[in-house]
């Protein structure tokens, strides 16, 4: 194979990119700066004001709270005929939320924007315990409002050493914690939550 023909080729189209200025931000980078706006607004337009460095996990779930009028997500209230069902068969007065896989990749893109400001983690409001707490049980409120069982995935790795078996199986960290990427868990869409 002849590599010699192909070098000058490679270069003008690497050289190509190089004069074209910065890539632009990707789409996660945009709604995360959009997020953080719309965050800072949410403080400055609280009553009273709030600044960063003030702001709680109990503040991040108020704004979490806030943002549920704004919410696409049919939840059956409990006292509704179609709560547990997966497809109601006629329409009802239960309110609309936001989906749970929305405000968990919002609170994921939130964490990461308070760090890139200069907050620090042991600081950071989005990644507080209560933060956690809220999430886990809007998550488990809508799966059991819309009938969707939530199962927690498996440990691979510790199921794994239990029973003998050493390695030839890689996972990532996030797939072996259970924890979700962010990205819209279930297919989610987070565009147009903010």
């Amino acid at each position: 194979m002849d590599t010699a023909g192909e070098g000058p080729s490679r270069g003008r189209e690497l050289g190509a990119t190089d004069n074209a200025g910065p890539a632009p931000p990707s789409r996660y980078e945009s709604q995360k700066r959009r997020d953080w706006n719309t965050f800072l607004q949410y403080l400055r337009n609280h009553k009273p004001p709030l600044v960063l460095s003030r702001c709680s996990g109990a503040h991040v779930i108020e704004f979490l709270r806030y943002l549920d009028q704004f919410g696409k997500t049919k939840v059956h209230v409990p006292r509704c005929v179609f709560h547990g069902h997966p497809s109601p068969p006629g329409p009802c007065a239960c309110p609309l939320r936001q989906a749970w896989g929305s405000l968990d990749a919002l609170i994921g893109r939130l964490r990461a924007a308070y760090e890139e400001a200069g907050g620090t983690p042991d600081t950071n409001p989005f990644a507080a315990r209560a933060v956690r707490i809220y999430l886990r049980d809007v998550r488990d409120s809508q799966a059991k409002a819309r009938g969707i069982p939530y199962e927690k995935k498996k440990r691979k790795r510790a199921l794994g050493a239990a029973h003998g078996h050493g390695g030839g199986e890689s996972s990532s960290p996030a797939a072996l914690s259970g924890e979700s990427s962010g990205s819209g868990a279930g297919g989610c869409s987070s565009e147009g939550l903010l």
